[in-house]
């Protein structure tokens, strides 16, 4: 018995998901082609503008700061090189050694110590603001279908209104030859039984749209009152988040002026100790000069620790094997930091006679995971592969996506979502069904359990997803 029941509200609930599915792809199209009227709200309409812009100015800011970040994990790490060198060069019976190592795990730390700051200060702050953006942005679309539900509700209870009129004027002057031929009392009750058919429908609408219109103006309320208050709040926030990275640049760079001062005074006693040995800096060539001749240096053997580093075509800076281990980053910081601090480049060869720069270049940019992994699985296919189509997924699956968040289901076609969930997307049936934002999908582990789209399937909002496949 209760597995009789509870497929029953399965069949209740697709039921009613599909006649509400036909009747907002109804009110779309009339509304479209002129033949029902839209409720229009220019002011909250110039709040979900201001809205996007606000998100998409975030999302920028963000972007750059991320790119800002890894910039000063690639100069510390080029700091950290440099200090290494000079550490190597520093004989051990010249004076000033103690000290001149002494400033570069200073130098090192002040590095460490700016970059997790601005993590702190800016990055995390920065994750914390856009975080409020995709609840929002749910409830916007949201509201949109449930203006649409109200909008063929109010055009529904119209209509029975103009229905009515007609009504009570047939029943005012009977005119089938049914109704003529009846007797005067069977007349009487034709027409009560008309009056409280129609009576019945009339109040059933009138309830449905009071209903549609209670559930959107909760909704409209909440996001008139929201989406103002978080347009104001972009300003504090842009001036909190600017003012710290200036305060911490700036306080780095006075640290770092201090640290650069003692260096010069170590290297100044140096030079004092050994100015018979003075170096001249002679004047070079510039690099359009042509070169006086071929013939180059002999290389130390390997392993030499007088080994002269490779010169680099435009000072390209050297591969650095613990370039991203040392440093701290955001739990939001996309991998291509990390590759912009520590990525390993493409090896150079050594140059054929004629060989130049730009060829050299152009053949080593190409990294060999591009042409490794190009294969893919599209649409339940792999590509590239020969094999066959997946007989696993569902009809028309297109993508896989994993929830990041929790989504709690606030109609009968949405998916509840919890964080982790993997969804398999699939297309709408009908695509004028489909809102801004939304996806439609059936959870993998549901998929798996019953095979059966129209139980399982449902819409979700993708901004509370990552795709993974």
């Amino acid at each position: 018995m209760a597995e009789m029941g509870s497929k029953g509200v399965t069949a209740g609930k697709i039921a009613s998901n599909v006649q509400k599915k036909l009747t907002r792809a109804q009110e779309k199209v009339l509304q479209k082609l002129g033949k029902a009227d839209e409720t229009k709200d220019e002011q909250f309409e110039q709040c979900v503008q201001n809205f996007n812009k606000q998100l998409t100015e975030g999302t920028r800011l963000q972007k750059d700061l991320r790119t800002y970040l890894a910039s000063v994990k690639a100069m510390h790490e080029a700091s950290k090189k440099l200090n290494e060198c000079l550490q190597e060069v520093y004989e051990p019976d010249w004076p000033g050694r103690d000290e001149a190592n002494k400033i570069a795990e200073n130098n090192d730390l002040l590095w460490l110590d700016y970059h997790q700051k601005l993590v702190d200060q800016a990055l995390l702050t920065m994750d914390t603001y856009l975080g409020q953006f995709p609840d929002i942005k749910s409830r916007i679309a949201k509201r949109g279908r449930k203006l649409v539900d109200y909008d063929s509700a109010r055009h529904h209870y119209e209509s029975l209104q103009t229905a009515k009129k007609k009504d009570e004027a047939k029943i005012a002057k009977p005119v089938s030859l049914l109704e003529k031929a009846a007797p005067q009392w069977c007349q009487g009750k034709l027409q009560a039984h008309l009056v409280a058919q129609t009576n019945l429908l009339r109040n059933q609408a009138e309830e449905e749209l009071i209903k549609a219109q209670k559930v959107f103006e909760e909704m409209n309320v909440d996001l008139q009152e929201e989406l103002p208050s978080l347009w104001n709040s972009r300003v504090g926030f842009y001036v909190n988040t600017f003012q710290s990275i200036a305060g911490l640049e700036e306080n780095f760079h006075k640290e770092m002026s201090k640290l650069n001062q003692n260096l010069n005074d170590v290297l100044v006693s140096l030079e004092k100790q050994h100015g018979s040995n003075t170096f001249t800096v002679k004047a070079q060539p510039s690099d359009n000069a042509p070169a006086k001749g071929n013939k180059s240096p002999s290389p130390p053997p390997d392993g030499s620790p007088a080994a002269t580093p490779e010169i680099r075509v435009n000072h390209e800076p050297e591969p650095s094997a613990a370039a991203g281990a040392a440093l701290p980053k955001s739990p939001s910081q996309p991998a291509e930091a990390s590759e912009v601090a520590g990525g390993t480049p493409p090896a150079a060869g050594a140059q054929e006679p004629g060989e130049t720069a730009a060829s050299e270049a152009a053949s080593s940019s190409l990294p060999a995971v591009v042409v490794e992994t190009f294969s893919a699985t599209v649409n339940g296919t792999v590509e590239g592969g020969g094999g066959a189509g997946r007989l696993d997924l569902p009809p028309g699956f297109m993508f896989k996506v994993q929830a990041q968040h929790d989504y709690v289901a606030t109609d009968t076609d949405e998916l509840q979502l919890k964080a982790g969930d993997v969804v398999l997307v699939i297309p709408f049936q009908n695509p004028e069904e489909q809102d801004e934002g939304w996806l439609m999908g059936v959870k993998e582990s549901d998929w798996n359990q019953h095979k059966e789209l129209e139980k399982c399937r449902g819409v979700f909002p993708e901004n509370f997803t990552e795709r993974v496949q």
